[in-house]
């Protein structure tokens, strides 16, 4: 299996309520709402911790379903939310973000 890395992209309005992420997207105006499952992964989205990484260590521990339902549940709302420009997507990790004008 080939590993993915995503982030959240800086270009959307994210907030926590309750246990579900609302999130809006200045590229199209599009607003999505994360379910329990959905926020964990958005939440674990740092860019450096593979896709199969995250499925593993906090949605199955958390919500007690198996690996390779889970991280095919999770690739299918990866995909969705990359399309909205929600989530960036890579083959390799990403560099961690810096806030504006932090030197590295």
């Amino acid at each position: 299996m080939k590993e993915i890395y995503i982030s959240r992209s800086p270009a959307v309005a994210a907030r926590l309520l309750g246990d579900e992420m609302l999130i809006l997207s200045a590229a199209d105006s599009t607003l999505v709402s994360l379910n329990p499952v959905a926020t964990c992964i958005w939440q674990a989205a740092d860019g450096h911790t593979s896709l199969s990484e995250i499925v593993e260590r906090y949605v199955c521990e958390e919500f007690e379903i198996e690996p390779q339902a889970a991280y095919q549940d999770a690739l299918c709302f990866v995909e969705d939310l990359a399309q909205h420009a929600v989530l960036k997507v890579s083959d390799e990790p990403q560099a961690e973000a810096r806030t504006p004008g932090e030197v590295p």
